[in-house]
């Protein structure tokens, strides 16, 4: 199948079950989560019953995020946003954010921030619809912090748990958002989609993002009890869907310290490893559309696994070698440039 750049394709891969993997350290299932009829209302197509795929049993949603790591360039985001046209922003500190995303300059400003693609909320619909759903009725507080970093939020959303969140830079002119749900068409759940129209990379971790925008991050998935491990995308303003990488170091505390591998830090870093594979392996079968189906797990990716356990099991601490393996693997399906700088970034 050729590579896609149109996010409006619907792509199907009605793949192959996914088998029980044995030995694997952390053998955690998580079944796709799907609505009760009348929670979903007329928006959900009922899908066939999802395949179970490996994942975290995370259920502390409460544990803060470590300390953000920063390798951030601010060239990756181009078409800058008039500093004039963001100060409106701060007139609606601790007003409903429900208040300013109603406001019809606001409504205007999204068209810089929001990628124009389909995105899969239960149903087809444009990434600006889920959001809608998420943010217009929230009674959440506009939260403007330094008089420059504006967060936007909304837990609203209908149907399978949809949360929502847009942050400004006012000073640099920039705008992203992110986007919480439980998907049922079969791509890995639950998963936090981050975006901006700004942003036209090929790969990215969160070490890339605006430190700011990291740590707000992080504070909002905190608060809006969104799990603290979760599959997680990029959706860029080239209409794809990549993998944004769990780089954070797991092992640091917020004091500069390290935290004991018995903290459970280690394990953390395992199952956020896992999650960028099975993420990887979805983005790259599905040719990176935004809303694609695909109910699957390909056997190559239930093979690597139970190499890849069988390998690290013999080692007095597997731990690091099922990480190493597990990031060697997913850097492979991605495509990973070589270490070192990246390239020069032309400027639009």
């Amino acid at each position: 199948m050729s590579f896609s750049l149109a996010c409006s394709n619907r792509m199907k891969f009605i793949g192959v079950a996914v088998l029980a993997i044995a030995g694997t350290a952390t053998s955690h299932a998580a079944a796709q989560e799907a609505p009760s009829p009348s929670s979903m209302g007329p928006m959900q197509h009922t899908p066939p019953p999802p395949a179970q795929a490996s994942a975290p049993a995370q259920t502390d949603a409460t544990a803060p995020a470590p300390p953000p790591v920063t390798n951030y360039d601010p060239a990756m985001f181009l078409k800058r946003i008039a500093p004039v046209d963001l100060a409106f922003l701060k007139q609606y500190a601790g007003a409903p954010s429900g208040d300013l995303y109603r406001d019809r300059q606001f409504h205007k400003l999204l068209g810089s921030v929001l990628p124009n693609c389909t995105f899969h909320y239960g149903r087809d619909m444009p990434l600006s619809e889920a959001m809608d759903d998420a943010i217009e009725g929230s009674r959440a507080p506009v939260m403007v912090r330094d008089n420059r970093f504006v967060l936007v939020s909304g837990t609203m959303g209908r149907i399978l748990g949809g949360r929502g969140v847009l942050w400004f830079d006012i000073q640099e002119g920039i705008g992203l958002g992110a986007f919480f749900f439980r998907p049922t068409n079969g791509e890995p759940t639950p998963a936090v989609n981050v975006f901006s129209r700004q942003v036209k990379e090929d790969f990215l971790a969160l070490s890339e993002m605006p430190p700011d925008f990291a740590q707000d991050l992080g504070q909002w998935s905190q608060n809006a009890g969104i799990p603290p491990l979760t599959v997680r995308y990029f959706l860029t303003g080239e209409n794809r869907k990549i993998v944004l990488e769990h780089d954070e170091d797991y092992c640091l505390a917020w004091d500069g310290s390290r935290l004991p591998p018995e903290s459970g830090c280690e394990q953390e870093t395992a199952d956020a490893a896992d999650l960028d594979l099975t993420a990887a392996y979805y983005t790259d079968a599905t040719h990176h559309v935004t809303n694609a189906t695909a109910w699957m797990m390909s056997q190559d990716q239930v093979s690597f696994m139970e190499v890849r356990d069988r390998t690290c099991g013999g080692v007095l601490d597997p731990l690091p070698c099922r990480i190493r393996l597990t990031r060697e693997r997913t850097n492979l399906i991605l495509k990973h440039p070589a270490p070192g700088p990246r390239p020069v970034r032309a400027k639009e």
